[in-house]
């Protein structure tokens, strides 16, 4: 299986995927620890990838989704974006939305919390 076979097969198994730099409990980039922080808080089950362990996934999922960086945020096969992106969704509500509509478990209380940290 090649690395997009594997990366295609993984987002469609999956419900929330998260393609990183190291792992969820042990982040080793900013941007990726700050994803995942979110995704933990919220109590969002979700696959992690570490981008660092394979380098034909690392480039692979950039063409992929035609996404120069690292992390990538799949919702039930949908690209939602990277840091930033996913950043400004949790903060603006539209996070929830996106959970919302696709059926995905998360905490709404405690994504009410961020953004009342972040008013």
């Amino acid at each position: 299986m090649t690395a997009l076979d594997q990366i295609k097969a993984d987002i469609a198994g999956n419900d929330v995927i998260l393609y990183m730099k190291g792992t969820k409990e042990m982040p080793q980039c900013g941007f990726s620890s700050r994803v995942a922080g979110v995704l933990n808080y919220l109590g969002v089950t979700y696959k992690d990838v570490n981008v660092l362990a394979d380098a034909e996934v690392r480039q692979g999922i950039k063409d992929y989704s035609d996404w120069p960086t690292i992390p990538q945020l799949y919702v039930k096969g949908d690209f939602v974006g990277g840091c930033d992106i996913v950043t400004e969704m949790m903060l603006s509500g539209e996070l929830d939305k996106l959970f919302d509509d696709k059926g995905i478990t998360y905490d709404k209380g405690r994504a009410d919390q961020i953004r009342a940290a972040n008013a």
